[in-house]
């Protein structure tokens, strides 16, 4: 396959008719599912602090509540986008509807960490139902070139400001109800989507879709979830011959899913896409922009409450500025690559991403406005390169790889929210255990409470006498905000190398100045 660039229209064909303000209606429809599913992945960021006293989860457990979703999420994703292909891409998306709110209901009331976990996993599984039909419907309803990349814009937007907007509205639900609010939300959101879904989306579907593979479904589940499991034990314990072993079988079951794809004449997932550099490039502005709103997300949110003593909504106010500046930036985005190369603006954004964890590791007093300033600095990064990097995705891509294009972007989007929640808060939870001073009157199932997590030391030492709970809570709150650093100068590194990698695979990508107006 061609690595060169493939602009949306070639300069000698007709342009198609733009659509009417019924597409805008459905575009809008759309957006509904696509606000929920990314809120969803970064909504308990502020109900982290309130379920870890309510439920008190282990700390692996606690990452499972947040892992678990977008885990299951994005290994469905694309098992999802084969059967919408096959099935209707709107009625996939109706399913997904009811099933998500079902489940979001029932989460709702969980009893236990391990029951709240296993509605997570679940609403994973629809929430794969909802995702992959959004791109494949935008690009059928808008024909017109220069109108469909306006629609990804938008489509982009919602995504990163969303996943911004999941701590805002979970800290204003927090600051009224209970922890279970977060996920109560979804119901009327999906409810609209019922309604209007059958009256303004077309039903699509592909008229020649491959035969379903469940041996390639196996495969490509198999793989991700042994290899995030590995790492994030490696976090907590270090590397044993378990966690090798669950990070080598996560490989090799991803090899054998690859070689799988090669061989059939038609592959669930067409990895062949990725010898297109553009199309790899792009894949990977993606996957690392979200790792690092998420990861960002996970420990500030928890810093700002637990350490600073901010209620719910004050710390969701922190983060307005941020959620502003990304949608901003992402609408921006789209008319901006018509004069500048996207290379020099994916660039931009993951440098700006490591210019938000540099605030974070210069803010050594951990003041609110340098939490702003981080915030904001990093939104900015991640509204510009998340728009850059799904329009070099589906323009790399041919036509008729379109709707494989639409799920591997958004399956990179998981991974990143996967990886962003599990690689960062794993080194946050080793170095907060690695530097927690647990008093001599502590013991029991307090003691390694407060040695896995700050919510937990914050209520074991509710139950010790005044001095020694000061001393408790002086040393957890010290002991996170060292894992804050070093997750931040992480951050910084892992940022800097994806902006080097960004600049090697997209550079020969021109300024798109002869798109269709």
């Amino acid at each position: 396959m061609s690595t060169n660039f493939r602009t949306p229209t070639s300069p000698i064909a007709a342009v198609p008719a733009k659509a009417g303000a019924r597409a805008w209606v459905a575009l809008a429809v759309l957006m509904l599912p696509v606000l929920l599913v990314s809120v969803d992945n970064t909504v308990l960021s502020f109900a982290v602090p309130s379920i870890s006293l309510a439920l008190k989860p282990s700390a692996a457990g606690l990452l499972w509540i947040i892992d678990v979703y977008p885990l299951v999420l994005a290994g469905l994703l694309v098992s999802m986008g084969s059967l919408a292909d096959r099935f209707g891409r709107r009625r996939m998306l109706l399913i997904g509807g009811v099933g998500f709110a079902l489940v979001s209901a029932a989460a709702a009331f969980a009893p236990t960490a391990e029951a709240l976990i296993g509605y997570r996993a679940l609403l994973g599984v629809f929430g794969a139902m909802l995702m992959p039909s959004t791109l494949s419907l935008i690009r059928n309803i808008f024909t017109h070139p220069g109108q469909r990349s306006l629609a990804i814009a938008i489509w982009a937007a919602c995504f990163s400001g969303g996943a911004a907007l999941g701590p805002i509205v979970g800290g204003f639900l927090l600051e009224h109800f209970w922890w279970g609010a977060v996920f109560l939300m979804a119901v009327p959101v999906l409810v609209l989507l019922l309604v209007l879904a059958p009256f303004f989306l077309p039903e699509s579907r592909d008229p020649r879709p491959g035969r379903i593979d469940p041996a390639s479904i196996v495969l490509s589940f198999g793989a991700m979830v042994p290899l995030v499991f590995g790492i994030k034990e490696t976090a907590q314990t270090g590397l044993t011959a378990v966690t090798a072993s669950l990070m080598l079988l996560g490989l090799g079951l991803g090899v054998l899913f690859v070689r799988r794809q090669l061989r059939r004449t038609a592959p669930m997932l067409d990895v062949r896409l990725f010898t297109n550099k553009v199309f790899t490039g792009g894949v990977l502005v993606n996957l690392l922009s979200v790792f690092a709103l998420v990861g960002f997300l996970y420990f500030i949110t928890q810093h700002l409450q637990l350490v600073l003593g901010m209620s719910p909504t004050a710390a969701a106010y922190v983060l307005v500025p941020g959620l502003v500046i990304s949608i901003a930036t992402g609408l921006a985005a789209a008319p901006l690559s018509k004069l500048v190369r996207p290379a020099y603006l994916a660039v931009g954004g993951l440098l700006l991403n490591a210019a938000g964890f540099l605030v974070v590791w210069l803010n050594t007093s951990g003041s609110v406005a340098g939490v702003i300033l981080a915030f904001a600095v990093l939104g900015a990064g991640v509204g510009v390169s998340e728009t850059i990097s799904n329009d070099l995705i589906l323009s790399a891509a041919p036509p008729a790889k379109a709707g494989a294009a639409s799920a591997i972007s958004e399956t990179a989007y998981e991974v990143g929210s996967v990886l962003g929640t599990a690689v960062l808060g794993s080194i946050l939870a080793a170095v907060y255990r690695a530097n927690i001073v647990l008093p001599s009157a502590l013991g029991g199932a307090d003691r390694a409470s407060a040695g896995q997590t700050l919510g937990g030391a914050i209520d074991a030492a509710a139950g010790l006498p005044g001095e020694s709970a000061n001393a408790l809570l002086v040393s957890a709150k010290h002991a996170f905000d060292a894992g804050s650093v070093i997750v931040a100068v992480t951050g910084v590194a892992l940022m800097l190398v994806a902006a080097l990698l960004c600049l090697r695979t997209l550079r020969s990508v021109p300024a798109r100045k002869n798109l269709a107006r």
